[in-house]
């Protein structure tokens, strides 16, 4: 069990049978106290039935973890937590050599033969999904605010990974048609993907490929086809038909891309929801789930504390990413001090699991949660995490709060899921849930462990970003 009280420490609670801080999301409130149950529970096949509704002029879809949709046959999974971190590593990695090479302007041209690594993307890594339509069938896909293309995997595929849902058939839909190579649509992967378009033969489609971190990809041609968003039609959807994809993609049918560029998600509907989407990120508990909004009704939310907005810095070479500006950080109540603070822009991403901060700004932050986490045994560093303790022969532990304040007074404190990240589930290695990037010039992230239980609403329209405290649910 876990116990939060006080604004500045959050009593921890901590049971030997109870101890997957990751698999938790069931919280019940007695007074000042949040008692969180931490059960193991199976996979429900259910997850690919994701929910959707209409309300107010928005467009909800229900979220899910993608462990709980396709963790079932999981047999270690201290394996498993140890395995994300590794692979959120190689994301992050990739993630800065994108970001460099598109902030020196150079695209790559891509041959069949050759699959270059260009994107920043480990879909190992990207947890939440959501269940969308093309021509009536129904796709689990993973949703990403750091991609653009949303991509499917297509029959006949020359190489598919293992999917749950039968691969989409395009010659079964009347409205499935190629993108040319010679149109805008293909000019605009270049910026999208890094990747410039590949002109097919017989006929001349344009053909795409998205490359990552670990070496996965997708391959195939740029299509039109209806996309349904729950009841919402979008039609000529501009997506990928992936026939050749590899990678650790969790048994979805593909992505959703959320990005800023042309051809994202977010673009295509830019007349139906104005530019505005907005999710909760739920937990891996059976039965959890969140929401992503289409749209900008704020009354269908159900937050808990005022929404705070910062805006968007505006980035021309990588305007395809979501940037903030981080002005500081407190720990238990304790305003961190660093001179980077306000100087440099964060990276918002819903696919890296664990946020990077810049070094300096790391080691302030380790030092502040020490202090404060003093007297607890110490355990070995893993993989990016550096900050860890053996926990295991406590039922009971105060926990430093950690809030994040952005420019405008904007803040997000993170949620009490946010703080540990359990490498072992018996409590002897749990390590503080933020790393430090390598370089001082590298983008830190705001990743989505952090995000969790919060309202983040992207106004892409007015170009801000905003925070609310809220327990995700499907309602």
């Amino acid at each position: 069990m876990l116990l939060m009280k006080g604004m500045a420490l959050l009593p921890f609670m901590l049971s030997l049978l109870v101890l997957l801080l990751h698999y938790h999301n069931e919280v019940h409130c007695y007074g000042d106290k949040q008692l969180l149950h931490l059960p193991w529970d199976t996979v429900d096949s259910t997850c690919l039935s994701h929910k959707s509704r209409q309300e107010k002029g928005a467009t909800i879809l229900e979220m899910k973890h993608q462990d709980y949709c396709y963790g079932g046959g999981v047999k270690d999974w201290n394996k498993l937590l140890q395995k994300r971190l590794i692979l959120d590593d190689l994301r992050v990695q990739s993630l800065q050599a994108r970001i460099k090479n598109m902030a020196s302007t150079q695209t790559r041209d891509v041959s069949d033969d050759r699959l270059p690594l260009t994107s920043g993307v480990e879909l190992g890594t990207l947890n939440y999904i959501v269940t969308v339509e093309i021509a009536g069938r129904k796709m689990t896909v993973i949703v990403d605010t750091g991609s653009d293309l949303t991509w499917v995997q297509c029959q006949p595929c020359k190489s598919c990974y293992s999917q749950k849902e039968p691969l989409f058939n395009p010659t079964a839909s009347p409205s499935y048609r190629t993108v040319p190579c010679n149109s805008s649509e293909c000019q605009s992967l270049a910026f999208a993907t890094g990747n410039t378009g590949i002109c097919g033969e017989n006929p001349p489609t344009c053909n795409y490929v998205v490359s990552y971190g670990d070496g996965s990809y997708t391959r195939g041609e740029l299509a039109h086809d209806q996309l349904n968003l729950g009841k919402t039609p979008v039609d000529n959807f501009i997506f990928g038909c992936g026939r050749n994809n590899n990678g650790l993609f969790g048994g979805t049918s593909g992505l959703l891309g959320l990005g800023r560029s042309s051809i994202s998600l977010v673009s295509q509907t830019k007349a139906i929801f104005g530019g505005f989407f907005s999710y909760c990120l739920p937990s891996t508990q059976s039965g959890a789930s969140g929401s992503l909004v289409l749209g900008g009704n704020s009354s269908v939310y159900n937050t808990s504390s005022p929404i705070s907005y910062t805006r968007m810095i505006p980035n021309p070479k990588l305007s395809t990413f979501y940037f903030l500006n981080l002005t500081g950080i407190s720990v238990g109540g304790v305003t961190l001090q660093d001179s980077s603070f306000g100087k440099s822009s964060m990276l918002i991403d819903s696919g890296t699991v664990i946020t990077r901060l810049p070094p300096t700004m790391y080691k302030a932050l380790k030092a502040e949660f020490q202090k404060q986490f003093s007297g607890f045994p110490t355990a070995p560093a893993f993989s990016i995490l550096d900050t860890c303790f053996n926990l295991s022969a406590y039922q009971e532990v105060d926990v430093p709060t950690i809030e994040l304040q952005f420019e405008g007074n904007a803040e997000m404190k993170v949620d009490i899921n946010g703080v540990f990240y359990f490498v072992k589930t018996d409590a002897s290695q749990v390590c503080l849930a933020l790393a430090s990037l390598s370089f001082e010039d590298e983008i830190g992230i705001i990743a989505n462990y952090q995000q969790r239980n919060q309202r983040v609403i992207y106004d892409t329209k007015g170009s801000k970003l905003g925070f609310a405290q809220e327990s995700c649910s499907f309602t």
